[in-house]
């Protein structure tokens, strides 16, 4: 065998990947992941919960082949756990049952089944010819034989088994693994200053960003001018001198550093040896989940392998809760260890039969990503041994032996660890998902598994107002091409009552988004009518919004999320946790204005010009033109009081009169004058303002450090950068007019090579803004009336063009036909080729200008199951802070962290204690002086101001008539006083935010208001 994981050539040609299709998880793992991954074909053994989970993230994931083999028959308890089995499969062969529901998951991935007959173990002659093997539930001496094979033949090689609240994972991918890219972070790359020339090599970077390095760290470089030897020199090893500082070693011998430079980290490639499992069974390399149970993986590493020998001498695993199976166990369990947690292992032995849907999830999600890991080669593998649990989760009242018994239902592996009475807790669970994306579609799989909801109280409630597209195929599964366009909560709770038909009438799916606009569908009686909400949400705005609600009618909050390999999980409970809003992350860093607008100096910037080309050239004009068509005195209101009424009534003019298009032709014309303007003619007029041959005010050269000097473009209808622009820009242009498109490449050449621009003529005294803190310069012409004047006698009244509109460009990153990234991407390559920054392909500038987050089915699936693992605890009604936890987790690494949440800080006025849970509650819509009355006898406060909204309803400075008014009115005759606008019938209380002073005049914190009408 080949002494490396890494295939010398592909078979599989870059355009095979569809794009559209793997879009955000491309974005995680890249294309040479990906290409080794389409060569690749996995055979996963046992179909139960387990081994769908990791052959659904497969297939999705987009992998050669996923071959499946379990030739044991159906049973009504598989159903609890296994999604793509019904009930009318009971009996069959579950890996023939399984087999078409998870081939129809993606076009591009066949999915084979092996066969075999009940009772037929698998062998080492059928795992030959696949590159990774994953066991699930497999007994150890099989594991064994298997592996022994797998260990000399390099083949990856994967086991994991889960019972309750316990699962196990192994990993040997041979003794030589190479893995390519151990994190899966970006490159950090940084412009240097100098080079010291000795035998240490000091480089130091640009005062601006720190560099970011590690000891370790290799990096090479471009663009260095003296030091000419660095220039994409072999990888050098770093030693960190300082924030801003690092070696390289000897650089001695080389030339003498001038100026400029930019150093790139490389990624190095990590060799790994991986024992077999005989030997780590010997001598374990523990992989630690939660460092608060840094001896549990010990005990489990017994625990595990003694109930492969209980299984092996009884034919059966312990039963649910039997104390005298429990012994047994444990007495095999302290053969191998004697210093085993006794307690834990007779936990273990009680739910050795117990399946669990969020267990399945969170190592299935787990393994599926070693799987991938394996055959990439891409992200570092987890070495060697991980045992997971969640004793956490079990209720506070432990079952009995009798509430455990099998029921002959599908939630048998469920009751066997929560017994019979949490069942039906958790089936009269009313619970809100906000959101049916990819952890939307998790959260309800698992949730159909759990039968949440599925008693004759429970309800679940959905709500998404977004359509399928394509790109949302590849994670979330409960989605197929046939559903696009229709709305995904309608499509999830449809699919999730066919997993399980306990869920009809149990689910019910809504459009209207969560926000202030639908606090009437979404109001009182709604929240008084469910137990919580489960977050599934893509931005932090509507995240805030649903933590307000929660914390306002005191509903438990799950909130989740996911970033490429990353997850973290949060769990919010009234009066106990902080909620979602009491931290925040820091703002993300912005780029100054005036380096996008004048002086880029990478892709990033030129890619965020670009993006506002695309709204100042498609988008802002049009509805401009609009406005003007349709709203009365537009030009005397809103562009007067904008402060640029000059430029945007000449906007109009030139969108309406002068360059108004009546022929595609002239579309084609109008691109290659903005490509002169932008790309030629903006340039030198930069240069004609800045020469390049400048010096700063201390002597220096202006155009250094960051300060990259452009040069003017030369248009070449040849080159494909140049004509895509063309292409681009004129269709964009023609949309707007309603004129039909053109994809043709002669057309474009011949036209607009055609045309002839009028010569540059440079502009004396413009003034252009150079550090960020310099005022910005007014623009050109200020708003001289006459000037104003003169453009307004261009425009044509209104009537008559009644009913004429143009039409603004709605900005769709997904379809590939439209054209928007096509400009984007063009626009911002050709201002790099200005700048000599390196160009981006489509796919990276879709991902910065379409602002995408990166995703993978893994990590969905992960953070799913850690979520459903809380969700247990709420339906427990929980109270100790010690028994939640928040995650977080990096499956690249691998890392997984997990901390008790963070206790609600508590506040005071007076002797009174609170927090943001409470609130003060007024019944009866009392008048204003009521209130302050009620303030000033209950806790000697004084209210000096009362707001509601953006509305100001009462201050201690008001006039004293207009005080007097207040003062009698009450609250909803003064709200819709001063708001002008009636309170709607749905509204039954108002949120008021009031300022108080104590005896001595000092502000003083009260919780929110209420104010019930």
């Amino acid at each position: 065998m080949a002494s490396t994981n890494i295939p010398a050539a592909m078979d599989v040609d870059e355009a095979q990947i569809d794009e559209g299709l793997y879009s955000r998880q491309l974005y995680v793992l890249g294309h040479e992941a990906m290409k080794r991954m389409a060569a690749s074909n996995v055979l996963i053994v046992g179909m139960q919960g387990l081994g769908v989970e990791i052959a659904k993230d497969l297939v999705l994931a987009g992998v050669k082949s996923v071959t499946i083999y379990d030739p044991e028959p159906v049973t009504v308890q598989d159903l609890g756990t296994q999604f793509f089995l019904r009930e009318d499969d009971i009996g069959k062969p579950r890996a023939a049952a399984t087999h078409p529901r998870l081939a129809e998951l993606n076009a591009y991935v066949p999915v084979w089944n092996l066969g075999g007959s009940p009772g037929q173990d698998v062998t080492v002659d059928l795992v030959k010819g696949f590159q990774a093997v994953v066991l699930c539930n497999v007994s150890l001496s099989k594991q064994l034989e298997i592996n022994d094979w797998t260990h000399e033949h390099g083949v990856h090689f994967i086991s994991a088994e889960t019972h309750g609240l316990f699962g196990s994972v192994f990993t040997d991918f041979g003794p030589k693994f190479t893995c390519v890219d151990p994190t899966g972070e970006q490159p950090l790359t940084g412009m240097i200053v100098s080079v010291d020339k000795d035998n240490e090599g000091v480089v130091t970077c640009l005062d601006e960003t720190r560099h970011g390095l590690e000891d370790g760290d290799f990096v090479t470089f471009t663009e260095v001018q003296g030091m000419v030897e660095l220039n994409d020199c072999e990888p050098r090893k770093i030693a960190v001198k300082g924030p801003y500082t690092f070696s390289i070693g000897d650089t001695s011998k080389l030339s003498d550093y001038k100026t400029g430079g930019i150093f790139t980290q490389v990624k190095m490639p990590k060799i790994i040896n991986f024992k077999s499992l005989r030997e780590s069974l010997r001598s374990p390399e523990f992989f630690i989940t939660d460092f608060a149970k840094f001896d549990r993986p010990a005990t489990l590493h017994a625990g595990f392998q003694a109930l492969s020998e209980f299984r092996a001498q009884r034919g059966r695993v312990p039963r649910p809760r039997n104390k005298e199976d429990a012994v047994a166990f444990i007495a095999f369990a302290k053969q191998l260890d004697p210093d085993a947690d006794e307690k834990v292992l007779t936990e273990f032995a009680y739910q050795a039969s117990g399946d669990l849907a969020p267990m399945m999830a969170v190592i299935g999600g787990f393994v599926a990503q070693e799987a991938l890991k394996s055959v990439s080669a891409k992200f570092h593998p987890m070495v060697q041994l991980m045992y997971f649990d969640s004793l956490e989760s079990l209720p506070n009242t432990l079952p009995t032996e009798e509430e455990c018994q099998p029921t002959n239902t599908r939630y048998d592996g469920q009751i066997a660890v929560f017994g019979k009475g949490f069942q039906e807790k958790i089936g009269n669970h009313r619970q809100f998902l906000v959101g049916s994306g990819a952890i939307g579609c998790e959260m309800l799989k698992n949730w159909s598994m759990m039968g949440l909801a599925s008693g004759p109280k429970g309800v679940i409630h959905v709500t998404d107002l977004d359509t399928i597209e394509k790109s949302n195929l590849n994670r979330q599964f409960l989605f197929r091409a046939k559903d696009l366009g229709k709305f995904k909560s309608e499509v999830a709770a449809t699919a999730v009552s066919e997993m399980n038909p306990d869920m009809k009438g149990h689910i019910e799916s809504k459009q209207e988004t969560v926000g202030e606009n639908t606090e009437n569908v979404y109001g009182d009686e709604f929240f008084a009518e469910i137990d919580g909400v489960t977050n599934a949400l893509d931005n932090v705005k509507a995240r805030q919004y649903m933590d307000r609600r929660c914390v306002f009618y005191e509903k438990p909050l799950l909130e989740s999320g996911t970033l490429g390999t990353k997850g973290n999980t949060q769990v919010v409970i009234p009066h106990l946790t902080e909620s979602y809003s009491s931290s925040q992350d820091p703002p993300e860093k912005e780029t100054p204005s005036c380096t996008v607008k004048h002086f880029p100096n990478a892709i990033q910037h030129t890619i965020e010009w670009s993006r506002s080309e695309f709204d100042n050239l498609f988008v802002k004009p049009a509805q401009a033109v609009n406005s003007y068509l349709s709203e009365p005195n537009y030009l005397e209101t809103a562009a007067k009081y904008s402060g640029q009424q000059k430029e945007q009534i000449e906007q109009i003019v030139n969108f309406l009169v002068r360059n108004k298009p009546l022929t595609f032709e002239e579309c084609i014309v109008w691109a290659r004058l903005q490509f002169e303007e932008k790309y030629s003619n903006d340039i030198k007029q930069l240069l004609f303002s800045l020469p390049k041959d400048g010096k700063t005010s201390t002597g220096q050269p202006f155009w250094s450090g960051p300060k990259r000097a452009p040069d003017p473009l030369v248009f070449d209808s040849s080159d494909p950068t140049h004509l895509q622009y063309i292409v681009a820009a004129a269709n964009l242009h023609a949309f707007n007019y309603g004129l039909k498109g053109e994809t043709d490449p002669n057309v474009f050449r011949k036209v607009a090579d055609a045309v002839r621009p009028p010569p540059f003529q440079p502009r004396s005294g413009v003034a252009i803004q150079v550090n960020e803190n310099d005022p910005k310069p007014e623009e050109s012409g200020g708003n001289d009336s006459d000037d104003v004047d003169d453009l307004k006698s261009q425009l044509p009244a209104p009537p008559s063009l009644a009913g004429y509109r143009l039409n603004p460009v709605d900005f769709e990153k997904d379809d590939d036909t439209n054209h928007h990234i096509d400009f984007i991407t063009a626009a911002s390559n050709l201002r790099a080729m200005n700048y000599s920054i390196t160009i981006a392909d489509r796919h990276t500038t879709k991902q910065i200008a379409g602002k995408i987050i990166p995703a993978i089915a893994t990590t969905t699936a992960l953070v799913s199951g850690l979520v459903c693992l809380e969700l247990y605890k709420i339906i427990d009604g929980k109270d100790k802070l010690e028994n939640y936890k928040n995650g977080f987790v990096n499956l690249a690494l691998p890392f997984f962290g997990f901390s008790e949440p963070i206790a609600a800080p508590k506040y005071k006025y007076g002797t009174t204690e609170w927090t943001l849970w409470d609130r003060i509650e007024f019944t009866g819509n009392p008048t204003v002086k009521e209130f302050n009355q009620w303030f000033h006898d209950k806790h000697g406060l004084e209210v000096t101001m009362i707001s509601q909204g953006v509305s100001m309803l009462y201050n201690a400075f008001l006039g004293k008539k207009k005080a007097e008014e207040r003062l009698k009115m009450r609250f909803s005759e003064l709200v819709e006083s001063i708001s002008k606008k009636g309170i709607p019938p749905h509204v039954k209380h108002l949120m008021v935010e009031i300022m108080v002073n104590d005896a001595e005049g000092e502000d003083v914190e009260v919780p929110f208001i209420v104010v019930r009408l």
